[in-house]
């Protein structure tokens, strides 16, 4: 990897970056390979190694010497086994992602959703996201991090948040069987919670959405001669595999004006969230993602070959890196692909654009009402 294209300062804040990972890759990997308070799956699984990870894990880069992690492996219980045993006697939440056939992956968590997201809430603009402010939640609920998460990140930002009954596998399930106008009357259905809730009272000035559900509520307050600025609405955090680059250029110019900031977000239950590269015009509405390095790391790398990276502005396959005291992910595949970007004053390591589908799997994904 080069970084000659960047200034001095930016090169200075991306080796500090670079030695704050490979410090948090050292410490994660010495609490979940621990003999005694060690996560057990991880313990079971040093026995098969040629390498011993508590010595010869010194750095990010070591993390290569480790095989594929394997999402299936999170597919059923004991929940508990990846989680180090140093956390066994707190409260613990379990949560899933997936599920629409078969078991769902899911994975243990004790503070990892609060820590994400309180320093999500640290690059938040306080005059589009105001302290104090209530939030509505629009988006899935049920067995998801994703309500907790963001019920948190109201609250630690002052506010209540107010929440959508919504289940994202029945409307998978309806699309699957060819049932389109049920699945558009369940999109209705949570529409018509969120406008219950915007009409009540109740103050509400941030929201976490998805693109689908933003334009269909964006839609309906139009029709009713409405907007969402006029609903009160000032900042919106927004993610899923929708937000493209032209739909982030409709999203601004069309349903939402100059009044209301929205951030595009990237993440899931296993990395927590990639913020956005701020917008700036000449980007062009360009969409580039920086994983919250150094609890999670991602690399953009070759199709054939997940152990090379692909140059700056080349095209590969989503590489995820998970390091906290809850959750060790030593390399996993994504079912995304992009660009890779060079890194970023606010966020000095790699970022990636563009990110879809991994072509291989387009074809057989179904959006549902995300």
């Amino acid at each position: 990897m080069t970084n000659a294209s960047l200034s001095p300062e930016l090169e200075s804040l991306a080796q500090n970056a670079k030695k704050t990972l490979d410090k948090k890759v050292v410490d994660t990997v010495q609490l979940h390979f621990h003999p005694e308070l060690g996560a057990p799956f991880w313990l079971e699984k040093a026995k098969t190694y040629d390498f011993d990870p508590l010595k010869d894990v010194n750095c990010f880069d070591d993390l290569k010497k480790f095989p594929l992690f394997e999402d299936d492996w999170l597919r059923g219980g004991p929940v508990r086994r990846f989680l180090p045993q140093k956390w066994w006697d707190k409260p613990t939440y379990t949560f899933e992602t997936g599920g629409t056939t078969g078991i769902p992956k899911s994975r243990c968590v004790v503070d990892d959703f609060r820590i994400d997201y309180e320093q999500f809430s640290e690059t938040l603009p306080d005059e589009s996201f105001p302290k104090g402010a209530n939030w509505m939640m629009l988006g899935p609920s049920g067995p998801r991090r994703l309500r907790l998460a963001v019920e948190h990140l109201c609250q630690t930002r002052g506010g209540i948040c107010f929440c959508v009954d919504l289940d994202p596998r029945w409307v998978v399930k309806l699309i699957k069987k060819g049932k389109i106008e049920e699945a558009k009357e369940y999109s209705a259905h949570v529409i018509d919670q969120a406008m219950t809730i915007l009409s009540a009272g109740h103050e509400i000035q941030c929201m976490f959405t998805t693109p689908k559900l933003l334009e269909a509520l964006a839609l309906r307050l139009m029709d009713e001669g409405s907007s969402i600025a006029e609903s009160g609405i000032k900042g919106i955090f927004c993610g899923g595999t929708e937000f493209t680059q032209q739909w982030y250029r409709f999203a601004r110019e069309e349903l939402l004006g100059p009044d209301v900031y929205i951030t595009p977000t990237y993440g899931n239950t296993l990395m927590g969230l990639a913020c956005g590269k701020p917008f700036i015009p000449e980007d062009n509405f360009k969409i580039t993602y920086y994983a919250p390095q150094p609890r999670a790391a991602v690399e953009v790398v070759d199709f054939d070959d997940h152990t090379k990276l692909v140059g700056y502005d080349e095209t590969g396959r989503v590489k995820l890196y998970t390091m906290t005291d809850e959750l060790f992910i030593p390399g996993f595949l994504e079912r995304d692909e992009g660009e890779r970007e060079l890194p970023h004053e606010k966020y000095p390591w790699d970022g990636v654009s563009g990110v879809r589908p991994y072509h291989v799997f387009a074809k057989t994904t179904t959006v549902g009402v995300y």
